[in-house]
């Protein structure tokens, strides 16, 4: 796309240069902040504005007292954690009853429309992100926001703005929701895919029998059943210095932390109770076991003792199999249909009981071969699902990228 004929320098402080014709003000004075308190009945609270949707969800939230005014037009901005680009344009008269500011567009200098946009781009979050306070609950101050000069064209030049805009990421949003359609059904039919040869094995004309597991009608004719206390060890190992944190993820992956991802874990300044699991073992989530959070280790660590570490008991059980047998416990509702706590988060799959659950049991070559099947079926499924997320973030990106440059005229829309 083409660019601006001369550029300028600037005071936005997220920018080095501005179309020659564009000007600067400050925020204060092209979006004046309102704290009128508010009558309104139509509550809306932070927590209910989806990030970067612009999308008005009303909430049942109580809260004390009135919040800001905020009457159709203006512009409401999650102040809390910033980086999260909660933003909405108001549709009617809002108690904005959550952790706003309330902005109303001085329409003779800057629409409320194209503010909306110009406070989505990444410029302006990032900077606001930069200046937050509060480590628990960080924010970003009206003093900061009221001071920062931001890009304005003509009044013309925005209307078309955000006429491209809303053309250019409506068609981007179509096709990033048909992308994560398509992302779903893929992981349903692997999921699908999985339970099907679990629990029937790879011959489509077996002959099946009556099985006395609760979540399995029928079995193949020449498989076992067998409780777990049969078949697997409980084991709590001694930890090494040298042990890195394991994780057990809901995929199903049980690997290092430090592999996938090392934030938004709760850390312990003691490690107590932490104990050894090794590769190869069946490490069960007892929190998190009924959302999928089963699997085999692929390393040696440590892990918190919510996690069964299990080896098998006997030379006819196969630990990969079972870990997909009661990852299906999980995801098809079993396990939390045993749970006796009230919470969905406070009760546990505990050793106790997952020991008295009846298992199916194929011949050991079976479940090998089960296995085997499945991770190749598995790893072609993953890769379109790998091709398809790269697809989506890129497309994500690029609407990111441009927003950006619209507002701030890094690319000029005046004549597509």
């Amino acid at each position: 796309m083409k660019r601006y004929e001369e550029y300028k320098e600037t005071d936005v402080k997220w920018l080095t240069q501005i179309p020659y014709t564009w000007s600067e003000i400050r925020f204060k004075y092209a979006l004046p902040m309102v704290t009128a308190k508010s009558s309104s009945d139509v509550k809306i609270g932070l927590e209910n504005i989806e990030s970067f949707s612009a999308k008005y969800i009303p909430t049942e939230s109580v809260y004390g007292g009135n919040g800001i005014e905020a009457k159709r037009g203006d512009i409401l901005y999650g102040k809390l954690r910033p980086y999260l680009a909660k933003v909405l344009l108001a549709e009617c008269d809002y108690n904005a009853v959550g952790d706003f500011y309330v902005f109303r567009s001085n329409e003779s200098t800057c629409k409320a429309t194209f503010a909306k946009w110009l406070i989505l781009s990444d410029g302006f979050t990032q900077i606001c992100s930069a200046s937050t306070y509060g480590a628990k609950m960080p924010r970003v101050s009206s003093d900061f926001i009221n001071s920062l000069y931001i890009p304005i064209p003509s009044l013309a030049e925005q209307e078309k703005i955000v006429r491209f805009l809303e053309s250019k990421t409506l068609c981007i949003d179509a096709y990033v929701a048909e992308r994560e359609r398509e992302l779903q059904l893929l992981d349903e039919l692997k999921e699908s895919e999985i339970a099907n040869i679990i629990t029937r094995g790879l011959n489509p004309d077996v002959k099946m029998k009556d099985s006395r597991i609760p979540w399995l009608d029928s079995i193949p004719e020449h498989w076992g059943e067998e409780r777990a206390k049969y078949l697997f060890n409980r084991e709590n190992r001694p930890i090494s210095d040298d042990d890195d944190i394991i994780t057990c993820f809901r995929d199903g992956q049980v690997t290092l932390r430090k592999n996938r991802r090392t934030t938004g874990f709760t850390e312990s300044f003691k490690e107590c109770g932490y104990q050894g699991i090794r590769k190869g073992d069946l490490v069960i989530h007892q929190m998190d076991a009924f959302a999928g959070s089963v699997g085999i280790s692929d390393s040696d660590g440590k892990g918190t003792p919510v996690y069964i570490v299990c080896t098998p008991k006997r030379d006819d059980v196969y630990n990969p199999y079972f870990a997909l047998v009661i990852r299906e416990m999980g995801l098809n509702g079993y396990i939390q249909s045993l749970y006796r706590g009230i919470r969905e988060r406070s009760s546990d799959f505990k050793f106790d009981v997952f020991r008295q659950q009846c298992l199916p049991l194929p011949p050991i070559e079976e479940q090998k071969a089960i296995v085997s099947h499945i991770e190749g079926k598995v790893n072609k499924v993953n890769s379109l699902i790998s091709e398809l997320e790269a697809e989506i973030e890129y497309l994500k990106e690029y609407k990111q990228k441009l927003i950006a440059d619209c507002v701030t005229g890094q690319i000029d829309v005046r004549n597509i």
